[in-house]
């Protein structure tokens, strides 16, 4: 069979795994702390038809011939750009200014996931949660809890975050009162390996490595992170770029659709020379 069949039906396939990739970008514009995925593609092994040799006395060196069989998925990269801010004057929104991701748990800080998206609220024990019921961590990897909220007799009567992720209030009788340790944000050297688990979560892998030990915004390796209240960090999905990638991948597969056809076509003619 000809080589150009197995190729065409390679770049087929690769240009379908980036239009998914495209398509899930796409479907997430307006997703809270989403980050855009971008797919890069690579040559696969060739084979070679006649080797090279160097030149001698009477004749110049000569080079490979060798044919190409075809393309392959390279990687799909997590662009960690910052994305636009949204003000909702919710004042347990929030968002992170620079680098670093919320750390969130389910189990009150043994099994930790991170997040860009700072939809939080308190529940009714007073703790800072998600929307799926996860705990934000403090710098000492305890949820974050106003106690008094728990009771309806110690209901504070405000509450306030600050950009280095301090929560303040004022409790029942009057007194202004601060937790001990902010909200933490964790940052990673290579948050490009930190894998994907859904509900806007990341878990932290071989690749990502381990966090760093600075988890309090504004301090050490997080002096230029900040936490904006009332605020949330958008998609830093560029819908003009997606739909251009769209175009291109489109082509693409066109293209492969067409180098399949006439491969077949020739097949064709092959077969038709017995009449």
């Amino acid at each position: 069979m000809m080589r150009s069949l197995y190729s065409g039906v390679s770049g087929l396939r690769t240009h379908q795994l980036r239009m998914d990739v495209i398509g899930d970008n796409i479907a997430n514009v307006n997703t809270v702390g989403f980050k855009r995925s971008a797919v890069t593609f690579k040559d696969v092994f060739y084979q070679t038809l006649r080797g090279g040799s160097a030149n001698t006395m009477n004749l110049g060196g000569t080079n490979l011939q060798q044919v190409g069989l075809g393309v392959t998925l390279d990687g799909i990269s997590v662009i960690h750009t910052q994305g636009a801010a949204a003000l909702t004057s919710n004042g347990t929104d929030l968002m992170i200014q620079g680098d670093g991701f919320f750390r969130v748990s389910p189990d009150g800080g043994t099994t930790k996931y991170y997040t860009r998206a700072g939809a939080f609220h308190f529940d009714n024990a007073g703790y800072l949660v998600n929307a799926d019921g996860l705990k934000v961590l403090d710098t000492s990897g305890a949820p974050v809890q106003i106690s008094a909220m728990a009771d309806p007799a110690t209901m504070p009567r405000s509450f306030s975050i600050d950009k280095l992720g301090y929560v303040h209030y004022v409790d029942n009788t009057g007194t202004a009162q601060t937790l001990t340790n902010p909200i933490s944000v964790a940052k990673f050297s290579n948050p490009g390996g930190l894998e994907k688990v859904g509900q806007n979560l990341y878990a932290e892998t071989a690749s990502s490595g381990a966090p760093g030990n600075d988890l309090a915004p504004g301090q050490g390796s997080l002096a230029n992170t900040t936490i904006i209240p009332s605020a949330l960090e958008m998609s830093n999905v560029d819908l003009a770029q997606e739909f251009t990638d769209m175009i291109i991948t489109e082509r693409g597969f066109q293209a492969n659709a067409r180098t399949i056809t006439t491969s077949d076509q020739m097949l064709q003619e092959l077969v038709n020379l017995k009449r």
